[in-house]
């Protein structure tokens, strides 16, 4: 396996630990035992727990922007059924994923020097939903992204780890994409 697979293999697990024990739970032992790899594995390629930490965010975010349709939608109509199945892709298949994501986001808020790959890895979102919606014929692109984004963060989390994670049904198709042509409709709105 190269250097760049072993890297992704350790971050992918490390994610997959951080979803099921939390940030407690994250320790390079326990991401050796649960890739398979011999002992100190992990703390070769991310030496401290923050590097390691760094990597699950970096790796979170890579994921996350290459599920997000990198064709530009032609209709309104459109990016709503695109926007429909990422939230179905997050709140389902890539739903340990996105727990984790809350989890190292809130460490990261805590921790200068991950600060800056949120931050990085934040804006990285918002450009590629501004272009999105710049082609959709936003006013104002930008204003609009930072909205869409933080809606759509909100809708995730409340369904993740929120009030209505344990009450609501299991996450339909049609449903979230009724959702998502309304908050296209109000960021484009603006």
């Amino acid at each position: 396996m190269s250097s760049s697979g072993r890297r992704s293999l350790i971050a992918d697990t490390a994610i997959a630990t951080v979803a099921e024990a939390g940030l407690r739970g994250l320790t390079h032992r326990a991401v050796d035992t649960a890739a398979g790899l011999p002992a100190g594995s992990t703390s070769y390629y991310f030496r401290t727990r923050t590097a390691l930490i760094g990597a699950c965010y970096a790796r979170i975010a890579e994921l996350d922007l290459d599920d997000i349709e990198s064709r530009q939608p032609s209709s309104r109509e459109e990016a709503a059924t695109s926007l429909g199945k990422l939230l179905h892709r997050w709140l389902t298949t890539g739903r340990e994923r996105q727990l984790a994501r809350y989890e190292l986001s809130l460490e990261a808020a805590r921790t200068p020097e991950l600060g800056s790959a949120l931050h990085r890895e934040g804006l990285a979102a918002r450009a590629r939903a501004s272009l999105i919606l710049a082609a959709l014929g936003a006013a104002r692109p930008r204003e609009a992204a930072e909205l869409l984004v933080a809606w759509t963060d909100g809708l995730l989390f409340d369904r993740l780890a929120g009030a209505t994670a344990r009450t609501r049904p299991a996450p339909d198709l049609a449903e979230l994409t009724a959702v998502a042509r309304r908050m296209l409709d109000a960021a484009l709105a603006g």
